[in-house]
């Protein structure tokens, strides 16, 4: 079995944010952020632990993905989507947020191990090659009309 304190290196070295989330009612209050969280989103976790984890899509709630994420949350069940999220200081970044519920010896949802990656760059990258797909049809289609 690895150890408490290996298992603290390795999650701490980790590139990708993790968070530990309680579930409370409504609400997944962090209880834990490895330092890849704090560099990706630009807050300390001093600032943000023991709050909901929602501060992150500072306003901008009314997503699908959200509801999805929500949804799977309800359900008690492991859920994978992209949602925009703000860092600490207003800028805009695409997060691929994978959670799994963690359950008790009695069976009960307590936790949350929420794992963020930014995707920021591919998820610019595939809007741009909607928008040039969609100026190509265009032009294909200005092509095929007689003059």
């Amino acid at each position: 079995m690895i150890s408490a304190k290996l298992l603290q290196l390795v999650i701490d070295a980790s590139n990708d944010g993790i968070v530990v989330a309680e579930h409370e009612g409504d609400d997944n209050i962090l209880l834990y952020v490895n330092p890849a969280f704090e560099r990706l989103t630009g807050y300390p976790a001093v600032d943000i632990l023991y709050q909901d984890c929602r501060f992150l899509q500072a306003g901008d709630r009314d997503q699908e993905s959200l509801d999805r994420v929500r949804q799977a949350i309800a359900d008690g069940r492991p859920c994978r989507q992209v949602l925009r999220n703000y860092r600490k200081d207003g800028s805009v970044f695409w997060n691929e947020l994978s959670i799994t519920p963690v359950y008790n010896d009695a069976d009960k949802l307590t936790y949350y191990i929420g794992i963020q990656k930014d995707v920021t760059d591919q998820v610019e990258v595939q809007r741009e090659v909607t928008e040039l797909r969609a100026r190509v049809a265009e032009l294909e289609a200005q092509l095929k009309t007689p003059v």
